[in-house]
């Protein structure tokens, strides 16, 4: 089934892509990753799962990511946080579940921070993918290259090689400096709700390690951590599509509890 097309709302000068499809509260909303869109294969998955359920479901395309306009390059987690608790703010209505895929999940965890300082406490669960919060300093920092460096102080950025696509992954100077603004896990993590994370133990990306120390981090919460022992970072085989669902729907189910 071809997903209906997006409408657009202008997010601090972006024209930021959304599609909305009505249902039942609680509503699930998806959070992608690093230059993904909501087009996506565990995105669209969650689609044909909401519509079968008749769950409400949201999701849009970052700046600079899939159908909304802007630049890529000149995307940050603060831009992007902003264009999200936007869309949120407008198109979701009730209790909702966050699902958060790789730097999404950076997104709904901070999301759910300026909610609650908002007085919106309608997040009533997470479930994060490979997670990645604070992957630009835990992540990337650490291991740049005296190249990388030299490029970021004097171009304003580097580009790696992706597995995931024909160009390039670019991280600019601003993306990295921004990141440090919004570390969540620099002590205890308060989300007010149950999470549920997924991790691949064969993710090249995000080392299960990382999701490992996220959970540590959750004491005041319901945790529960899944590992998928062959899982990738993409997570996106029937297997692992079928334990998203299982995951969202059993959230959905505990929330309207």
């Amino acid at each position: 089934m071809a997903a209906s097309a997006p409408v657009f709302i202008d997010v601090d000068g972006s024209n930021i892509a959304v599609r909305q499809a009505p249902g039942a509260a609680p509503g699930v909303v998806w959070l992608g990753g690093y230059k993904s869109d909501m087009l996506g294969t565990k995105a669209e998955a969650l689609a044909a799962w909401a519509a079968r359920e008749r769950h409400a479901y949201l999701r849009h395309d970052y700046s600079g990511h899939g159908e909304s306009g802007g630049e890529f390059a000149h995307g940050t987690i603060s831009k992007w946080l902003g264009e999200s608790l936007a869309v949120f703010r407008r198109f979701s209505k009730g209790k909702q579940i966050l699902v958060g895929s790789s730097m999404g999940a950076w997104i709904a965890l901070r999301m759910v921070q300026e909610l609650h300082k908002a007085g919106d406490t309608r997040v009533a669960g997470l479930v994060l993918l490979a997670p990645a919060p604070d992957f630009t300093v835990e992540l990337i920092e650490p291991v740049l290259t005296d190249a990388q460096r030299r490029d970021l102080e004097e171009k304003g950025f580097f580009a790696e090689p992706s597995d995931y696509s024909d160009e390039p992954y670019i991280y600019t100077r601003a993306l990295i400096e921004d990141g440090r603004a919004n570390r969540v896990m620099t002590g205890p993590i308060d989300t007010h709700c149950p999470v549920h994370i997924l991790q691949g133990l064969a993710d090249p990306d995000v080392p299960s390690g990382h999701a490992l120390k996220l959970a540590a981090m959750l004491p005041a919460d319901d945790v529960t951590l899944s590992l998928i022992p062959d899982g990738d970072h993409r997570l996106s085989r029937p297997e692992d599509l079928e334990m998203l669902t299982r995951t969202v729907g059993d959230m959905v189910r505990r929330a309207a509890a």
